[in-house]
């Protein structure tokens, strides 16, 4: 199959369903291979199943193209090891890694338990780390044995993660955490022909239909703002050869519309070239608050 990414080789992560498929579908339609990652848990992330996986793969061999499945933990050291060597043994290497997987257990932080902190921030911050470590190293062994690379990460933070969500404070510090980990990798892996990017989708998935059902409510008809679909065409052009020195990144997408998130920056400051006194604080951080842009409201704020 020929397209903008001709036989690239493409690891998705949790692509056996809502946005994860139609990335793993689009790279295939645009000539990639692809290795298509799912534990085929359910949406609280129990039980596991190669059915969601293999499914995928067989439609994009219905289309004409390659694939592969893997089930492996992406939040395991091993499993994530073994998701890159799957695409190396298959395909005889690796052009981009896709991090999507994951799930939300929401609840209040005052009602939140341990467990809940864990689980959540294990598979959506580990599991973007841990692939991408993984992947980092055979750039980086390519690169310096002389070869060239031109290797891509898109990883996959939310809304939650730019301004908070009410009732989801594990997902929102999780994703949060996966922008940071964006900018830092961007710029450690630059020398290696590595860029890596980040997007906030909004989009209807497992996880979305229920924290914002009539959100995220199919149309009787006209465009589907939330159709997963939508978010693709995106990942899959900063997947190509076409994205070169687009790095450390952050889009938002909806529907029709692809932002760029400005994030964190330095703001206005005041320096009194010695120790402050207490007593002089009030004036001087409301004369900074007065300079400064309001933040965005949380999600799920009045």
């Amino acid at each position: 199959m020929s397209g903008i990414c001709a036989g690239r080789v493409v690891v998705v992560t949790g692509a056996g369903r809502g946005i994860g498929r139609e990335h793993a579908l689009e790279f295939a339609r645009q000539g990639a291979k692809v290795v298509v990652n799912d534990l085929g848990t359910d949406l609280e992330g129990a039980g596991r199943s190669g059915g969601p996986a293999q499914a995928v793969v067989e439609e994009i061999r219905d289309l004409g193209g390659q694939a592969v499945a893997n089930c492996d933990d992406i939040a395991d050291w091993d499993g994530a090891a073994r998701l890159v060597k799957t695409a190396l043994s298959a395909f005889g290497g690796l052009d981009v890694l896709v991090n999507n997987a994951g799930f939300v257990r929401d609840r209040m932080l005052v009602s939140m338990t341990e467990q809940e902190w864990d689980d959540v921030v294990r598979v959506h911050l580990k599991g973007h780390f841990l692939p991408l470590r993984h992947a980092a190293a055979y750039w980086r062994e390519r690169s310096k044995a002389g070869e060239p690379v031109d290797a891509r990460v898109i990883n996959t933070s939310s809304g939650a993660g730019l301004l908070g969500s009410v009732g989801q404070g594990n997902y929102a510090a999780a994703k949060a955490g996966i922008i940071a980990l964006t900018h830092t990798a961007a710029t450690e892996l630059e020398h290696y022909g590595v860029t890596v990017n980040a997007i906030a989708p909004s989009a209807r998935t497992r996880m979305t239909e229920e924290v914002l059902a009539g959100m995220m409510a199919r149309p009787e008809s006209g465009f589907d703002v939330m159709h997963p679909a939508n978010v693709a065409p995106l990942v899959v052009w900063l997947g190509s050869g076409e994205s070169a020195g687009v790095t450390g990144r952050v889009f938002e997408v909806e529907g029709g519309m692809i932002s760029i998130a400005t994030g964190w920056r330095q703001g206005p400051g005041v320096d009194k070239g010695a120790r402050w006194e207490v007593r002089e604080i009030g004036e001087a951080v409301g004369k900074l608050l007065a300079d400064a842009p309001m933040a965005d409201p949380v999600y799920g704020t009045a």
